[in-house]
């Protein structure tokens, strides 16, 4: 399956990459297209991929206001994991599962995806019991998932402080062994190559600047590079969501956008051969191929479009890190960086037909966006051909915050704070 042959990587090495041929092309857009995908991220070029290859649609652009990898798709921690409570979310995320194992083979692309595990740990026999019901139930969807104690959690992760001395005792955890990693500039590559080879034009450094509207339904966008129409518009642009959406009309989504931090440390030898999440307070870690610790914590405070990030975030995680970590004391930060997540009130997605003709919307990802995005593209892929959405998200509509309906899903991981 791989592209290209160990002499032509070499021969390509030697001479600067002079003669590398180029994963997608760069057309210019044409006056009009079938579909019209907003935003270049994943979750749009995944979308523009299961388009062409499950419903034959391939008269589409991807609009990308900068370049491929610029957006959360490059910017998060790369976990992978379908360990939910919920049914719409277990469900939903299993299917991205299932795509994650076989995503490599379907793109003829090496996205790099590693099932190394992932283990929330438990500090409390209150927290253990929670894990019980969410692992009971992510069986009964037909989901993996080990409860471990505390002797099993020290043999799987041995580096982690499990003494009764530590600043958070760890009781045990609950165990995903199919999740695990995947490299995210590898997941945004292989779908644009995908999508390309299938006759999608991506088109990058092009800003949707508004929307054309004919009878009241969407039939095209404005953008940095001239008027294009189209018969549907999908918008899949992660934190800018609010402001894309605004320029629609759609001004009271219920989403908040806040700035999410990462970090990558200098390369060590190998510690952490998992995904390990602190369930006191907001940590996940793992280690990249190349030896660097990868790892996140909670969001900034404060509503931002900003993509960097700020020093009481650094400090707060670096503390917890060392909490379950002491060896890690020493250790030098490389680099960091900010995202912007797009925050649902109820933790959430929204992928779903928008309330005006001819939009179909996909946010509100909160933390879940990098671990959805094959499921994304899937169902928004579907949802976009068919004009209805698909049984997987069904549940995630835009109507359900209205209707009482939510999805709280705050039995898998943190919530936005609601101002």
């Amino acid at each position: 399956m791989a592209r290209y042959s160990i002499f032509s990587l070499l021969s390509n090495a030697l001479t600067g990459n002079r003669n590398w041929a180029r994963v997608w092309r760069s057309p210019e857009p044409k006056p009009a297209y079938d579909v019209i995908i907003v935003g270049g991220g994943g979750h749009g070029l995944a979308t523009a991929y299961y388009l062409a290859k499950e419903h034959g649609i391939t008269n589409v652009a991807v609009l990308e206001k900068g370049w491929l990898g610029s957006g959360n798709i490059g910017r998060n921690t790369t976990i992978v994991r379908s360990n939910y409570l919920l049914p719409p979310n277990a469900h939903f995320y299993e299917h991205s599962m299932k795509l994650w194992e076989g995503l490599s083979q379907d793109l003829n692309y090496n996205v790099m995806f590693s099932s190394r595990g992932v283990l929330n740990l438990a500090h409390t026999p209150g927290q253990m019991d929670s894990y019980a019901r969410r692992g009971n139930a992510m069986r009964l969807h037909g989901i993996d998932a080990e409860l471990l104690d505390n002797r099993e959690v020290a043999k799987f992760v041995p580096g982690l402080d499990t003494s009764r001395k530590a600043r958070f005792p760890v009781e045990g955890g609950l165990l995903q062994p199919r999740g695990g990693t995947a490299r995210h500039d590898a997941v945004v590559w292989g779908y644009a190559y995908g999508a390309d080879s299938r006759g999608v034009d991506i088109i990058e450094n092009c800003e949707v600047t508004g929307f054309l509207r004919e009878g009241g339904a969407v039939t095209g966008v404005e953008t940095s590079r001239g008027t294009i129409r189209a018969g549907k518009v999908g918008v899949a642009v992660a934190g800018s969501s609010s402001v894309v959406l605004a320029k629609a009309g759609l001004r009271d989504l219920p989403i908040e956008s806040h700035v999410l931090q990462a970090f990558v440390s200098e390369p060590l030898k190998p510690l952490i051969d998992t995904v390990v999440t602190f369930g006191a307070g907001h940590l996940y870690i793992s280690q990249s191929d190349k030896g660097g610790l990868v790892f996140g914590g909670d969001l900034d405070g404060y509503n931002s479009y900003a993509q960097r990030g700020n020093l009481p975030i650094i400090k707060h995680v670096a503390a917890e890190a060392l909490a379950m970590f002491p060896n890690l004391a020493r250790l030098r930060l490389v680099r960091h960086w900010g995202g912007v997540m797009d925050m649902s009130m109820d933790g959430s997605p929204i992928i779903c037909k928008g309330p005006v003709e001819g939009l179909y919307i996909n946010a509100g990802w909160c933390y879940g966006g990098f671990k959805a995005t094959p499921a994304s593209g899937w169902c928004f892929a579907s949802t976009i051909a068919n004009d209805r959405a698909h049984a997987l998200n069904a549940a995630f509509t835009l109507e359900r915050f209205c209707q009482g309906r939510v999805i709280d899903e705050r039995g898998a991981g943190p919530q936005p704070r609601l101002h």
